[in-house]
C-alpha cells in the first residue's frame, strides 16, 4: 500500500508539471501571438491528460472505486474533466481556443490542491454503489468544465470591451464571445439540472427521500435557478453584453460555492463523505 501511495503521489506531481508547462506555453502563445507555442501547449495538455487518465485508472484499481470518495479523488477527477472537456469542445468549437487561458490553470491548480489532501484508501459505503451516483457526479463534472469555458469567454468579453489593443485584438469579436458564453451556459445548465435530478434519485435510494434541503442540495438548486434565470433573461428579455457577462460570472461563483464551499464548510450529509 505504501508503494502504491508513493507511486500515485509521484505520478500526480508529474502530471501537474506537464500541465504547468502546457499552461506556460499556452499563455505565452496566446499573449504573444505565437502559433507554434500554442500548438505545443495543446500537445502538452493532451499528453498530460493521457498521463492523468492512467493515474486515475491506476488509483481506481488500487482503491476499488471511482474517483469520488475523498477530496483528493474529487479534485483530481474535476481537473481531468475540465481538461478533457475543453480539448473535446475545442474540436467542435475552435473559436473557444483562448479559453485555455482559464481552463489549463484551473486543471493544474485543482490537481495540485488535491495532493495536499490525504489520498488514503477509504471503504466505499453501500449508498455509493448506485449507477445514479455515477451519473450524478459525472454530469456535475461536465457542467463544471463547460461553465469554466463559458466564464472565460465572459471575462474576455469584459476585457475586450474596454480596449482591443495587444492580444485582446486577436480575440473573437464581442458578439462571438457573447454568443459562445451563452451557449456554454446552456450546456452547463442542462448537465447541472440532469445531474441534480439523478442525485435526487440516488438520495431516494440511499436515504429514502428525494430532497432534504441539505446545504449542498440547497445551493445546487440556487445555482440551477440562477443559471435558469440567466438563460431566460437572454432568451426572452434580450439580455446581452456587459450585463450578461457579469451575470454569468456571478452565477459561476455561486456554482463554485455549491460544488466546493458547501462540501468543505457545511455540516451537510454530502460533506460527511468528503472528510
Amino acid at each position: 500500500m505504501k508503494l502504491s501511495l508513493e507511486l500515485y503521489i509521484s505520478a500526480n506531481w508529474a502530471v501537474v508539471v506537464v500541465y504547468v508547462l502546457a499552461t506556460i506555453s499556452n499563455v505565452a502563445g496566446v499573449l504573444f501571438n505565437n502559433e507554434r507555442m500554442e500548438r505545443v501547449s495543446y500537445w502538452g495538455a493532451s499528453l498530460g491528460l493521457a498521463l492523468h487518465s492512467l493515474v486515475i485508472a491506476y488509483w481506481w484499481s488500487v482503491v476499488g472505486h471511482g474517483p469520488y470518495m475523498a477530496p483528493n479523488e474529487v479534485l483530481s477527477s474535476d481537473a481531468w474533466a475540465v481538461m478533457a472537456s475543453f480539448l473535446i469542445f475545442l474540436k467542435v468549437y475552435p473559436r473557444i481556443k483562448p479559453a485555455s487561458i482559464l481552463a489549463f490553470p484551473s486543471a493544474f491548480l485543482m490537481l495540485a490542491l488535491s495532493l495536499f489532501y490525504n489520498p488514503g484508501i477509504r471503504t466505499l459505503p453501500a449508498t455509493f454503489r448506485s449507477v445514479w451516483l455515477i451519473i450524478h457526479i459525472g454530469l456535475y463534472k461536465i457542467s463544471l468544465a463547460t461553465l469554466v469555458i463559458g466564464c472565460a469567454l465572459a471575462i474576455f468579453y469584459l476585457l475586450k470591451q474596454r480596449g482591443e489593443s495587444g492580444w485582446l485584438a486577436r480575440l473573437p469579436a464581442l458578439e462571438t464571445l457573447d454568443v459562445y458564453s451563452y451557449r456554454f451556459a446552456g450546456f452547463g445548465f442542462i448537465f447541472w439540472t440532469i445531474g441534480m435530478l439523478a442525485g435526487s434519485i440516488w438520495a431516494h435510494q440511499s436515504w429514502g427521500r428525494f430532497w432534504g434541503w441539505d446545504p449542498t442540495e440547497t445551493w445546487s438548486l440556487i445555482t440551477c435557478l440562477m443559471f435558469g434565470a440567466y438563460l431566460h433573461l437572454r432568451r426572452f428579455f434580450k439580455l446581452r453584453g456587459t450585463a450578461a457577462a457579469w451575470f454569468f460570472i456571478a452565477c459561476f461563483i455561486i456554482s463554485l460555492v455549491s460544488l466546493f464551499g458547501m462540501a468543505t464548510l457545511s455540516g451537510s450529509i454530502h460533506s460527511e463523505y468528503f472528510k
